[in-house]
C-alpha cells in the first residue's frame, strides 16, 4: 500500500551566489573610493585602496547574505503544501532496466552525427580513433 506524506515546496535562493555578488560589489565600490580622490600624502594609492578592499569586500559579503536571508524568509511565506505518495518498484526490475510501460530502442546501432557518405567529415580507423 503506498503511502503518503506531506512535503513543503518552495524556491529558496543559494547562499554563495549572493556572498560572491556582495563581495563583488564591494570591490567595485573600493576601487571606485579609494582611485577617485587622492592619496594622503604618507600612504600610497595601492595602500589606499587595499584598505578600502577589505572594508567595503567584507561589507559587501555582510550585505549579500542578509539579502539571501530576507529572500529565504519571504520564500518561506510562498511556500505550497503538496501532498507526495511512495511508488514501490517491482522486485522483478532490475536496476538500469526501464520501468513498465516503457519503450526500449534496440532496432539497431545508435545514428552517428557523422555521415560517412560526407567528404568533409573526418575518417575514422577501424580502432575508432580518427586518422
Amino acid at each position: 500500500m503506498p503511502t503518503q506524506r506531506q512535503i513543503t515546496v518552495r524556491r529558496a535562493p543559494k547562499y554563495v551566489p549572493f556572498l560572491v555578488a556582495g563581495g563583488l560589489l564591494g570591490v567595485i565600490i573600493a576601487a571606485a573610493t579609494s582611485f577617485s580622490v587622492p592619496a594622503p600624502k604618507d600612504y600610497t594609492q595601492g595602500s589606499v585602496f587595499g584598505y578600502f578592499l577589505v572594508l567595503f569586500a567584507a561589507g559587501g559579503v555582510l550585505v549579500g547574505a542578509v539579502v539571501a536571508l530576507i529572500l529565504d524568509r519571504v520564500s518561506l511565506r510562498r511556500a505550497e503544501r503538496a501532498t507526495v505518495e511512495e511508488v514501490e518498484e517491482p522486485a522483478s526490475a532490475a536496476p538500469g532496466a526501464p520501468a513498465q510501460g516503457e519503450e526500449t530502442h534496440d532496432a539497431g546501432p545508435a545514428p552517428s552525427s557523422a555521415d560517412p557518405t560526407d567528404a568533409s567529415a573526418d575518417h575514422r580507423t577501424e580502432g575508432g580513433a580518427s586518422a
